[in-house]
């Protein structure tokens, strides 16, 4: 039976694309996963697990007012650190996540609020925003299963990113065959 992981590591891996992640609640958990899938070498550069919210400055250039305005718990924070691992890494497709696993509330947000980001090559995604895409969370449960569901939600909005990045290339096709119609 296939994984998210398996199937995220086999299209990327068919397309001859890679993979960059941003960490912060998972911990290094979607690396992981990831690296837990044999042959994750062909399409998975490497990692960053930004904790702490200077890091995510430093490291992953996120916007250092958003930061001092917002907090590290914020769709656009999630964005930028997806950005910025792509870059940060030379990766054609970079994914992020932050939020609050608990046990305390953090930047004002409950436990529970966490927001997963997907940035990947330029027109990719048929739905998808420019500077990638950001879905909030609202998950119940202790930190491991908040945690947990992080990690499944960012891998299944990738899949969902390259799943529309392909039908778009079909769409493309189909339409340069009927001449243009």
């Amino acid at each position: 039976m296939s994984s998210p992981a398996a199937d995220v590591v086999g299209l990327l891996t068919v397309r001859g694309q890679s993979l960059a992640v941003a960490e912060s609640l998972t911990g290094g958990l979607v690396a992981a996963e990831i690296t837990s899938v044999p042959g994750a070498s062909k399409a998975f550069r490497g990692s960053v697990t930004a904790y702490a919210t200077e890091l995510k400055h430093a490291v992953l250039g996120v916007d250092a007012d958003l930061l001092a305005a917002r907090g590290a718990v914020d769709p656009q924070v999630a964005r930028q650190m997806a950005a910025g691992v792509r870059a940060a890494l030379g990766a054609d497709w970079g994914i992020a996540t932050t939020g609050v696993a608990g046990p305390e509330p953090q930047d004002g947000q409950p436990v529970g609020t966490v927001f997963v980001a997907v940035c990947g090559p330029s027109g990719s995604g048929a739905g998808s925003a420019p500077g990638g895409k950001v879905e909030a969370l609202r998950l119940n449960g202790d930190r491991a299963e908040i945690r947990r569901e992080s990690v499944r939600s960012v891998l299944a909005l990738l899949l969902e990113e390259l799943a529309d990045e392909h039908s778009g290339n079909e769409r493309a096709q189909d339409t340069e065959r009927n001449g243009g119609f």
